[in-house]
């Protein structure tokens, strides 16, 4: 393939106004296969750079690389299509306009001024330059200002609405006039002026009165232009064209701080600070004062540092109490101050604690042994590694305190607050919760943690019972009788009065429970045999008057009988035909009562809107039968019974 030949510039020359107008009445035509080869030729060559770029109406080139669809302008932009970047750009009507760099709002504008006639083109209601009649907010006068002449409103002043961009906003000089800046210039050199008059003044003075001459007056007179021309010391380069002194950040002649100590756990070194707080050679042992470097952090704490810093502290707060001194521009008369002032203030404390003493007394404990004593401080060297270990010497001892330890009260080893169990201090050797008790030892843990209410009572031995039954014999032989022989019942009584102590608490809860029922069960067959007594009554009272009309022979028989046979086969029949109607009964309430639950069940499953009212119901409300009781009771669900799940 052959290398495309370069074109002109012609090719890229924008279109004129005549021609664009041409272009738009004409239709577009259709390319034909050889114009479109051409164009095709003509931007592979712009790619390649061997054809100038095309240019835009503004003149300004057109990337080749950019695809069609950005540089092609739409239709409705430009019928002609022709490549642009203009449509890409921001158009200039949404192009927002912000403050120039010299607009700023006006300061100091006095408002307060008022004018004493009327202008011409104020406001004909209240004088005012700043609105016409028609924006005037006051109450429209009778006569206005422009016939009266009197009481002319002041002009309102509106500050210019500035409209700042992102960088405008956070500009730190926003607002600032350069023409201030001359006032600083002329204020200081007012004071160079009056420098110079003052030293001339004093000058002329010393001259006259003999205490210098003329010659030492030249040497001296360019003493502010010296600069550092005869200094001669390591690390300080001057420069004799700028005239200025340059110290530069370490001298070159000592040894650079990280390679003082090269173990990568010594002291730290900042690189960006070039500083070194810590001691490199603190694992040396070696004294800091024995050292040419102990970091930076030794440097700020020797010498007059310490009482530079108060004398600073000093300094500020005789400012905050009125009194105009400083550390840097006065510091004799500080020092002076400061010392006054320590003076007066030791008077003030000796005469304050001597006052005291007199008033109250107590000399003998300021004659007190020394704080080292006191605290049991040696000068013995001991050396502590970084996690608090003892590495060198001997461990100092614990201080002990100064309350009595170690002392137990009623044969306890434990002290009383060992010991907790379910919201209960006690002592930790017995488990006992009862505060300056005896201690039991071991058995007291034991019982403490049983279930016994009470520690089981200690049988009688063999040999007791046995001198015991001895005993009695002898005094049953001598006939001695015994005035405190107890009864067998009492004895019984004992000895069950004995079976319930050894009992455990839940054994005791078990038996009372069925007690209870037992107490239950006699007392219902108390009353059902009353029952039966007043039916058997009122059976007798019926079967009188009918055995009237009976045959004369049955009767004669049932008279030959004995009266108690007849009475306990009367018995008998009753007691059955009343266990058969109360069984018929109790089966019947069992049925009412499946069917109550049943319905019950099936009203709490409705809609509590769709549920039928109480008052709706049967108002044939008597009280419960026993059998019907019975069936409830029969029905009753018990939730508290561990059974209840099971069955």
């Amino acid at each position: 393939m052959s290398k495309a030949k370069p074109l002109s510039r012609e090719i890229a020359k924008p279109l004129s106004e005549a021609d664009r107008l041409r272009m738009q009445d004409e239709e577009p035509k259709k390319q034909s296969r050889e114009e479109w080869r051409k164009k095709k030729e003509l931007e592979e060559a712009r790619k390649l750079g061997n054809a100038p770029a095309e240019v835009d109406e503004e003149g300004k080139d057109i990337n080749p690389h950019i695809p069609q669809y950005i540089s092609t302008v739409p239709w409705y932009v430009d019928p002609t299509q022709r490549a642009s970047l203009k449509h890409q750009r921001q158009q200039e009507e949404n192009q927002k306009e912000f403050s120039g760099l010299n607009e700023w709002y006006k300061r100091g504008v006095k408002t307060d001024k008022i004018a004493t006639r009327y202008r011409k083109g104020a406001c004909q209601n209240c004088g005012s330059m700043t609105h016409k009649k028609k924006e005037c907010f006051e109450r429209p006068r009778k006569i206005g200002a422009q016939f009266t002449g009197t009481k002319i409103a002041p002009d309102e002043f509106v500050q210019p609405a500035i409209k700042l961009d992102f960088d405008g906003k956070r500009d730190r000089w926003n607002g600032y006039d350069p023409d201030r800046h001359q006032e600083v210039i002329d204020e200081y050199a007012k004071i160079e002026i009056a420098k110079q008059a003052v030293k001339a003044q004093k000058l002329h003075e010393e001259l006259i009165t003999g205490k210098i001459t003329e010659t030492e007056n030249d040497d001296d007179a360019d003493d502010d232009d010296k600069y550092a021309d005869k200094v001669d010391m390591p690390g300080t380069n001057f420069d004799s064209k700028r005239r200025i002194t340059v110290r530069n950040l370490r001298i070159r002649e000592d040894t650079a701080k990280y390679l003082r100590n090269l173990d990568p756990g010594s002291a730290y070194y900042d690189p960006k600070t070039r500083s070194m707080r810590e001691n490199p050679y603190e694992s040396t042992g070696k004294s800091a004062n024995e050292l040419n470097y102990a970091g930076d952090n030794f440097v700020r704490y020797t010498g007059d540092t310490h009482d530079m810093a108060k004398t600073q502290m000093f300094a500020w707060d005789a400012e905050g109490r009125g009194v105009d001194v400083h550390l840097q521009a006065d510091p004799t008369r500080l020092e002076m101050l400061q010392k006054s002032f320590t003076v007066r203030k030791d008077d003030f404390k000796h005469k304050q604690r001597e006052s005291i003493i007199d008033k109250y007394g107590g000399v003998e404990h300021l004659d007190a042994p020394a704080r080292e004593l006191l605290l049991a401080q040696t000068e013995d060297y001991v050396e502590y590694s970084r996690h608090g270990t003892v590495i060198k010497g001997q461990e100092k001892a614990k201080t002990k305190s100064k309350y009595i330890e170690d002392i137990y009260i009623n044969n306890h080893t434990k002290t009383w607050g060992s010991y907790w169990k379910k919201g209960l201090w006690g002592y930790k050797c017995c488990h006992s919760t009862i505060k300056q008790s005896y201690c039991t030892g071991e058995t007291g843990k034991t019982i403490q943690n049983s279930d016994l209410t009470m520690p089981p009572p200690s049988l009688p031995k063999k040999a007791d019972k046995q001198l015991e039954e001895k005993q009695a014999a002898w005094q049953k032989a001598l006939g001695i009788e015994q005035a405190d022989k107890k009864t067998e019942e009492q004895v019984a009584q004992e000895e069950e009065d004995d079976e319930e102590k050894t009992k455990s608490l839940l054994q005791q809860h078990r038996d009372k429970i069925e007690q209870d029922k037992k107490d239950k069960k006699a007392k219902r067959k108390q009353k059902e045999k009353k029952r039966k007594s007043k039916k058997r009554r009122r059976h007798s009272s019926s079967s009188e008057s009918s055995s009237s009309s009976s045959s004369s022979s049955e009767s004669e028989k049932e008279e030959a009988k004995p009266s108690f046979m007849k009475q306990r086969k009367y018995d008998e029949i009753l007691d059955d035909m009343s266990e058969e109607e109360r069984k018929r009964k109790v089966k019947h309430a069992l049925k009412k009562e499946k069917e109550r639950v049943r319905q019950v069940d099936k009203e709490l499953k409705m809609d509590e809107r769709k549920r039928p009212y109480n008052s709706k119901r049967s108002t044939d409300v008597n009280e419960p039968t026993p059998e019907e009781m019975e069936a409830y009771m029969m029905k009753k669900k018990d939730t508290d019974d561990p059974m209840y799940g099971l069955m």
